[in-house]
């Protein structure tokens, strides 16, 4: 294969670097004068041309700006993104972002769509430190939530109803600093004309519908597909068989459950705590 050539059979992060040399080159940029416009040294340009650094989601758009190549280097990363995450992810993060419609239960953790900068970085450093993840890829998964959660901003949001466990609020992700921003931000949330949070007291009891997180998503063609995760992988499953039964367990659950109102006041109860 000639050094200019992309290898379209490598890995994302290989692919990403084949690519930046192959675009200087094309410039008849040293490494050293395209680090300087990359805003990087010359080292780092060096080792991401080499596959051996992890490309950032920052490099992409630098990359993508100087060499003028639109989104490049952009839809390069965020496939080197995808290729960090769990097993499945990236096939439902696909469906997520053309969905018209969301339903999401949060067990353990808040949802990803409404976790904070400071509360994701938290989950991934844990994982880091217990050797599940590295510290790239850690970065890259609180790089590619950020991306994720575009769609609460875009013109036309998909409208969002969320079901959040009561021990999600009170389990203390990164500390009480960390976590009471995280439900500051989920009372903001909330006040969205598109998003509809309940939780789910501890009450409830054995009605608790779902012992794994599940998301239901609307399709722009009417279909209706469901996502869950195992510790080892995720499954978007299209059954309609399968999705009409969460559904049904998904409805009983919003009967048993507090309307918005009621748990607004507990997402504020366990938040004042934490500031008491």
């Amino acid at each position: 294969m000639a050094e200019a050539e992309v290898d379209a059979q490598a890995s994302p992060q290989v692919r990403f670097g084949q690519e930046l040399r192959r675009s200087r080159r094309a410039r008849r940029w040293s490494q050293a004068e395209t680090a300087k416009r990359l805003g990087y040294s010359g080292a780092h340009i060096s080792y991401v041309e080499n596959g051996k650094r992890s490309p950032t989601r920052a490099l992409a758009v630098k990359a993508d700006e100087v060499f003028e190549s639109g989104q490049r280097f952009y839809e390069l990363w965020r496939r080197f993104s995808r290729a960090a995450l769990l097993e499945g992810f990236a096939e439902f993060a696909d469906a997520e972002a053309r969905c018209r419609r969301l339903r999401t239960v949060g067990l353990i953790i808040v949802p990803g769509l409404f976790q904070t900068p400071a509360y994701a970085r938290a989950l991934a450093q844990s994982a880091v430190r217990r050797g599940t993840i590295t510290p790239a890829e850690a970065d890259e998964r609180t790089d590619y939530l950020s991306l994720r959660q575009e769609i609460l901003t875009q013109k036309t949001p998909p409208m969002i109803h969320a079901v959040i466990e009561e021990g999600v609020l009170l389990r203390p992700i990164g500390g009480p600093q960390v976590m009471a921003e995280q439900l500051r931000h989920l009372e903001e949330l909330a006040q969205r004309p598109y998003i509809t949070m309940q939780v789910a007291p501890f009450a409830i009891g054995e009605n608790l519908s779902f012992t794994l997180p599940v998301v239901l998503l609307n399709l722009p063609d009417q279909t209706v597909v469901g996502y869950a995760e195992s510790t080892a992988r995720g499954h978007l499953e299209r059954s309609r068989t399968t999705v009409a039964g969460w559904e049904r367990d998904y409805d009983q659950m919003l009967v048993e459950a507090p309307p918005q109102a009621a748990s607004q006041a507990m997402i504020r109860r366990a938040r004042k705590e934490l500031q008491s």
